[in-house]
């Protein structure tokens, strides 16, 4: 890079927004009848093409606790060109941050929101011009997406949250009132019971939808 090409890099960085999906190596639970790594898959690609079709975003994936045949796998589920990487799974979250290369912030979003509006990933990025962190809580008490500014607050990276961290974990351990901000509520298919959540009605969650009308 010459001296006349850097500053317009450091421009493009300070502008650019991330969102990243993070998968899990292996399925840990599927609706009846169904294999649970072909669930986990489905939900996957289904959250990645969500958030694929959102404006001024660079998409990438991230494997948690993957080798290289889980993230090859996940890889054939994108677009060509995507970013598919694996992540140490102890903390999924910052290390997908960490890879997400030069941004102003990026957005994690757990793979198991195939029906997420992208609405709401916008609102984290919004929040993050004056907030450390932003997040969307699920209605059983994880995180659906979890937001950081880049470089990372301090605190941020002492906590290391994940999808299963608790909110008041967080607002335990901010430094200022507005150091964490919480967007609009949303739902995780981890259980049965959840499935009842998705709309039929609405478009999307073409694979999720797919895989469930399989006798």
């Amino acid at each position: 890079m010459t001296d006349h090409e850097a500053p317009d890099a450091r421009a493009a960085a300070s502008d650019r927004r991330v969102v990243v999906v993070v998968v899990p190596a292996a399925g840990t639970w599927a609706p009846p009848g169904r294999d649970a790594d072909a669930w986990r898959l489905a939900l996957a690609e289904d959250t990645y093409e969500v958030l694929a079709g959102l404006d001024r975003v660079d998409v990438a994936v991230a494997v948690a606790g993957g080798d290289e045949e889980a993230v090859a796998e996940v890889s054939a589920l994108t677009w060509p060109g995507t970013p598919t990487y694996a992540v140490d799974a102890a903390r999924p979250v910052l290390h997908a941050v960490e890879l997400a290369g030069p941004a102003a912030a990026v957005v994690a979003v757990s793979h198991d929101v195939p029906d997420l509006p992208g609405l709401l990933i916008g609102k984290l990025f919004r929040a993050l011009s004056t907030a450390d962190i932003a997040v969307t809580p699920a209605e059983d008490g994880t995180l659906a997406a979890i937001g950081t500014k880049t470089p990372v607050a301090d605190w941020v990276a002492e906590v290391a949250p994940t999808f299963d961290t608790e909110l008041s974990v967080l607002e335990a351990r901010k430094p200022r009132r507005h150091a964490v901000a919480i967007g609009p509520g949303w739902h995780r298919l981890r259980s049965a019971a959840d499935i009842a959540r998705l709309d039929p009605g609405l478009e999307g969650w073409d694979a999720t939808r797919s895989l469930l009308r399989r006798a």
